[in-house]
């Protein structure tokens, strides 16, 4: 995953294990078209594989290039820092080029889990009961989530801060 290898075909995601390679896919679609933006969205991230060492390192490698962002959209992170400690205290060095964004009370229980990136790439989960979803390569696809997420990313706040500040 270290954007020069191409990840092949989009895998079948009908497992919550196969979501997480769905996601993994889906970060190395993205690092492979060059893209230069990826927005993250869940609930929770709950099932999300960002503690895994090799797609941070990936990431690390990714957000050193000039001009990326890395987008988080959430409905709430109380359960982050507890679920995945490293990503925690991984982001804090890339402060400068990650956004966390929790969505307003009223889009919570509709957000969706999914990653899109600036170009093609696309990774939803549509049955998280049964961890079904998508992953594909589709612009169209991309584009019309693009337009959804981003009437809740205008009216998202900042959240999950890197450090608390306290008294």
């Amino acid at each position: 995953m270290d954007g020069r290898d191409e990840p092949g075909a989009p895998p079948r995601i009908d497992s919550r294990e196969a979501f997480a390679e769905g996601l993994r896919w889906g970060f190395a679609a993205a690092f492979a078209d060059g893209t230069r933006s990826i927005t993250c969205v869940s609930p929770s991230f709950e099932w999300w594989p960002l503690d895994e060492v090799p797609l941070l390192d990936s990431l690390t490698a990714w957000l050193k290039r000039p001009q990326r962002k890395f987008i988080l959209l959430a409905a709430s992170y109380d359960e982050l820092p507890r679920r995945q400690p490293r990503f925690t205290g991984w982001r804090a060095h890339w402060a400068h080029a990650i956004q966390a964004l929790q969505c307003p009370q009223e889009f919570a229980a509709e957000l969706p889990t999914l990653l899109i990136d600036d170009r093609r790439t696309c990774v939803q989960l549509m049955d998280a009961a049964r961890g079904r979803g998508r992953a594909e390569r589709d612009a169209r696809a991309r584009l019309l989530w693009q337009e959804s997420i981003d009437v809740v990313l205008q009216r998202s706040e900042p959240a999950f801060p890197v450090t608390t500040l306290g008294l």
